[in-house]
């Protein structure tokens, strides 16, 4: 075999190995500690942004086989568990659909009561304390405008955060009285007359053994304004003031 096909084989052979050992680093990462996260939709406004990329800690209630990709690791509740707060924003498997992540803030915990009554939130039949900071106006794509207003809420004296509102009659403004069961969560998005959430059947409670992490800061937040080849328009495409920013 001559020198320069050994060379070849050698080339490929460490080529090979460093993309394997690559990949298993950042599989191991995005397993354990880190993995990256874009918001979609508009659920969890103010607090996050459509074109928001966040990092979300895998390590804040331990790892389900969820944590893990294809669920390649069968556990079966757990590992190295510890419980979520109340406001926390979390990222979640959808229940019955777990191949879809959901991202929304922990409203009631195993035991709790919830209820929405003319839009205010009653969590262990104790009103929830909101407070006016904004009002706004938006534009939908159909050109009709709907008003906004921004309140921020603290549930039972935990960490306060701010949530919109474009009335306190909308569809999911007035609800029966859910009790959380055993191992289970209730979520809501910030964005509450837009938010698919605990309060629609088609989610429903979430199970602690959906729980992916906890969202931790963005790295990254684009407008949507510009295409990534479009490098000319860049500078108004990046939101500058959100990179870095904590999430609350």
């Amino acid at each position: 075999m001559s020198k320069s096909k050994n060379k070849n084989n050698n080339s490929l052979y460490e080529l090979i190995k460093t993309l394997f050992y690559a990949g298993t680093i950042a599989i191991i990462f995005r397993s354990i500690l880190f993995e990256p996260f874009n918001i979609p939709s508009g659920s969890m406004i103010p607090s996050l942004l459509v074109g928001d990329y966040l990092f979300v800690s895998k390590y804040s209630y331990g790892y389900s086989r969820y944590s893990f990709p294809f669920g390649i690791i069968p556990i079966k509740d757990r590992l190295i568990y510890d419980n979520p707060e109340r406001g926390d924003i979390i990222v979640f498997r959808k229940p019955g659909d777990e191949k879809v992540d959901y991202i929304k803030r922990l409203i009631g915990l195993p035991g709790d009561t919830v209820q929405l009554v003319d839009g205010r939130l009653y969590v262990n039949d104790q009103l929830v304390i909101r407070k006016k900071t904004n009002r706004g106006q938006i534009t939908k794509t159909d050109g009709s405008k709907v008003n906004l207003v921004e309140y921020e809420e603290s549930i039972l004296n935990a960490k306060s955060y701010k949530i919109i509102e474009s009335s306190d009659n909308d569809f999911f403004d007035n609800t029966i009285k859910f009790i959380v069961p055993e191992d289970k969560f209730f979520f809501m998005g910030d964005n509450r007359d837009n938010s698919k959430d605990s309060r629609a059947s088609e989610v429903g409670f979430v199970p602690k053994m959906n729980l992916i992490g906890k969202a931790q800061i963005i790295f990254f937040s684009h407008n949507g304004s510009a295409r990534f080849y479009e490098f000319w328009k860049w500078h108004n495409l990046i939101r500058f003031s959100r990179i870095g920013k904590k999430i609350e």
